[in-house]
Formats: C-alpha cells, sequence, structure tokens
C-alpha cells in the first residue's frame, strides 16, 4: 500500500471540478482510455486511426506499441488523455510469451537459465526499433514457466520493466543456451492497471458501443468500455494539493510547497509526480525538485516543476494574484 506524508488538512469544494467517476459521457471519452484487445495483423498505428474514426473524435493514441502480429493489451487514449500515455512508460508489462529453441535442450537447462535470465538483465534493443541502440539495463520483475514441450517449445509469463524487448529476450536465451531461440507468439496481458480483465474491448465492441450512444442515446456500454485516464498514474509517485493551487498551475505556474496536502513518502529528486486534486483528478505531470524530507522541511519555495497540464484554467476559481 502506497504511505503518505500529510503536510496539512484541507477539504475539496464540490461546485468546482469532478471526480472521474462522474464526469459526464462528453469528458469521460475527452478524459479516457480505452483497454483495448489488439488483433494479430494490424500496426499498433492502425488500431489508433480505426479507434478515432469510430468514436468520431480528433486524436488518439496508444501506450506501448505492439507489433503486427503481437495480440493482447493496447491502451488506447482518446484526445485530453493522450498527454498521460507518458506515464504508461513508467509502468511494468505482463506477456505470454512462446519461445522456439531451435534444437531440443534438457528440461534442467532450460529452467536454469530461465533463472539466470531473471531480476537484472543487459539488453540490446533490435536493429528495428524506435529507440537508439544502447546497452541498457531492464528488470524481470516474475517470471513463471507454463510449459515446455518436446524440449523446444517453452511458454512462459513474463512481467518486467517498460522497454524490454521480448522478441530480444528470447534470442538471448538462446544465445546462453548456445542453440539459438526465437519469439514464435506473443500476447501481452497487462500495461501498468490495463489488464486482460473485464475491462479488455475490442473493435467491435467499441463500434457497438459508440452507436448505441449516438443513434440510441443510451450511453452505458460506452461508459463502460472508457477508462478514466487516472488508471495511467497507478505506478506513479502522486502529490495531493489544495482547491487553491488548482487555477495556478492551470495557468502556468509550478507547484509550491504550500499548496501541498499529502505526499508520497517515497519521492526523490527527479521523479516523475502525478499532481493529483483532492477528488482525484489528474491535474498536472512534473518532475519534483527535492526529495520527500526536502519538500515537507521548505515553506515557501517551487517543488515540482509542472510540464503537462490536464485541467482547463477556471475550472476551479483563481485564488492566486
Amino acid at each position: 500500500m502506497t504511505e503518505y506524508e500529510y503536510k496539512c488538512e484541507a477539504e475539496t469544494d464540490y461546485n468546482y471540478g469532478c471526480s472521474p467517476s462522474e464526469r459526464s459521457i462528453e469528458e469521460h471519452i475527452n478524459k479516457g482510455i480505452i483497454n483495448l484487445d489488439k488483433p494479430s495483423g494490424p500496426t499498433s498505428h492502425e488500431i489508433d486511426i480505426w479507434v478515432r474514426d469510430i468514436m468520431n473524435i480528433s486524436k488518439t493514441g496508444h501506450g506501448g506499441t505492439l507489433d503486427p502480429k503481437v495480440t493482447g493489451v493496447l491502451p488506447v487514449a482518446l484526445n485530453t488523455a493522450t498527454k498521460s500515455l507518458q506515464l504508461l512508460l513508467l509502468s511494468p508489462k505482463e506477456y505470454v510469451c512462446l519461445m522456439r529453441l531451435h534444437k531440443p535442450v534438457p528440461e534442467e537447462d532450460i529452467i536454469n537459465i530461465l533463472d539466470e535470465f531473471t531480476g537484472k538483465i543487459y539488453q540490446l534493443p533490435p536493429i528495428k526499433s524506435a529507440v537508439k541502440r544502447d546497452l541498457r539495463v531492464r528488470t524481470i520483475y516474475e517470471l513463471k514457466l507454463l510449459e515446455i514441450q518436446d524440449n523446444q517449445d517453452v511458454l512462459f509469463r513474463v512481467k518486467c520493466e517498460a522497454g524490454t524487448y521480448i522478441r530480444k529476450y528470447c534470442h538471448d536465451i538462446g544465445e546462453a543456451l548456445g542453440c539459438g531461440a526465437h519469439m514464435a507468439e506473443l500476447r501481452r496481458t497487462m500495461a501498468g492497471s490495463f489488464k486482460e480483465d473485464e475491462t479488455l474491448t475490442t473493435l467491435q465492441d467499441i463500434t457497438d458501443a459508440y452507436y448505441f450512444y449516438k443513434q440510441e442515446e443510451d450511453e452505458r456500454l460506452l461508459r463502460q468500455l472508457i477508462q478514466p485516464m487516472e488508471h495511467t498514474t497507478k505506478y506513479v509517485k502522486k502529490i495531493y494539493v489544495k482547491d487553491s493551487a488548482v487555477d495556478a498551475i492551470c495557468h502556468g505556474a509550478d507547484l509550491a510547497n504550500s499548496g501541498i496536502v499529502k505526499i508520497n513518502s517515497q519521492i526523490h529528486e527527479n521523479n516523475v509526480i502525478a499532481v493529483m486534486t483532492l477528488k482525484d483528478e489528474l491535474l498536472a505531470v512534473g518532475r519534483s525538485l527535492y526529495s520527500v524530507d526536502e519538500i515537507l522541511t521548505s515553506k515557501t519555495k517551487t517543488v515540482v516543476n509542472i510540464q503537462k497540464v490536464f485541467i482547463q484554467p477556471q475550472t476551479y476559481p483563481m485564488m492566486w494574484k
């Protein structure tokens, strides 16, 4: 459970702002993310375009690209919520992978090498990737062997740090075994707080829900399949602020110490921070300038450099000069 340090007591005025669960359907769409079950075949970018056209909105974006043949959890953000996708880059991912070894290997050797490829690993991104090919460290949080068939086909579930290339992971395991290996099939089962659960939806589900919303004036299905953008903050450290600080931040101010109500007790300098209202709205994203102890003992200095804002100015009253 996340622990917080309270700096002061404060209440929120429910005449301003809105809890994510109580937004109008228009705002729910504008600040929403769809937990989409990506089919095999299309690119992640094509999925974005299809969702944009189905929903008749101006902008979509996805959280974590999946190769065309890979299936599973692909969070697709709508309009304003696209700005929150950077938070998913800080969140763990989970996959179920079928790895094909290029020749049979004793089961004991397979089990041993999987143990070695758990925890901190070194990985060089593949040639066809969107990032610079520098050797980097990634963390494999959990690895569960599900099945070995004919000492050659290895099915496993892996929970890993964002930015881990599973195709390269399989290749490196094959190199370590001395037999070679490749990723035969892959399905993503989790991207941060978006999981392979009852919220997972298909393109056809979106089409049907949008039809009922527009043609039958029934928003229930659409509301159920869209998740609030605040879901992206699950693995991000948070600071909750007073109502009086909200509009100042909306107008471009950084977060000052005097505006804080409570703060995550594990914050360090240069951490990415989700700044939240007391109604659990995602107000802004920024970087901490100090550790939690320094923030708590300071009285007036700026403590978070704000980078993106999600609430419109004048949503809360102006209480600053």
